[in-house]
């Protein structure tokens, strides 16, 4: 996994994040509800003219760690190498890989500026675990689908994947860290300083 890779698939989720605008009829369910709802709040805080950039990257930080369960998807990437992984290894990986995400987001996140993300509709997959199907317009981009995966089955919604042109971005991810574990013999140390020298770059 070289740096372009991972900087184009959590691009991909940055798009998700990115400046938008929901219209359209209301929701009509808590999936729907969650990602129309929270989709707004973050074009709220990208374009808070009233926050510096650094507190505007800081809300969007905080924002964005409540939106998503990132812990649960740092885990899914680890595939069966996070049975064997000690707790101080697992605990460096989750900081890594949030700060590498944050970090991808607040360089794209201005790409995007002006476009408007419709909720078209939501499939449920699974009990509590909802496909939320939307389509981003605006620019000069031809409309782009996006689809939200949320589960509902904890306190709060969360966010736990997304897909772009049917290509899942947790499941290309996991391929890319895999290959990576693979490379060093499953060692997860390896993988959080690929992910800190990403960051670096």
């Amino acid at each position: 996994m070289n740096r372009r890779h991972l900087l184009l698939s959590a691009g991909v989720l940055s798009i998700s994040l990115a400046p938008s605008l929901i219209s359209g009829a209301m929701a009509a369910g808590p999936a729907e509800d969650f990602v129309s709802g929270n989709i707004q709040a973050g074009f709220d805080i990208l374009n808070d003219k009233t926050l510096s950039v650094a507190q505007r990257r800081d809300h969007f930080a905080s924002f964005l760690t409540g939106l998503t369960d990132m812990k649960r998807v740092a885990l899914f990437l680890l595939g069966r190498y996070a049975a064997s992984a000690s707790q101080t290894d697992l605990d460096a990986y989750f900081a890594a890989y949030q700060d590498y995400v944050l970090s991808v987001y607040q360089s794209y996140f201005s790409r995007y500026a002006g476009q408007s993300l419709h909720v078209i509709a939501s499939r449920e997959r699974a009990p509590a675990d909802y496909v939320v199907t939307t389509n981003m317009v605006g620019g000069s981009s031809a409309p782009l689908e996006i689809d939200f995966r949320v589960r509902t089955d904890g306190p709060k919604p969360v966010l736990v994947d997304l897909g772009v042109g049917g290509v899942w971005l947790a499941l290309a991810q996991r391929d890319q860290f895999l290959a990576v574990l693979s490379q060093n013999n499953g060692d997860i140390k390896a993988l959080t300083a690929h992910l800190r020298a990403a960051q670096a770059r």
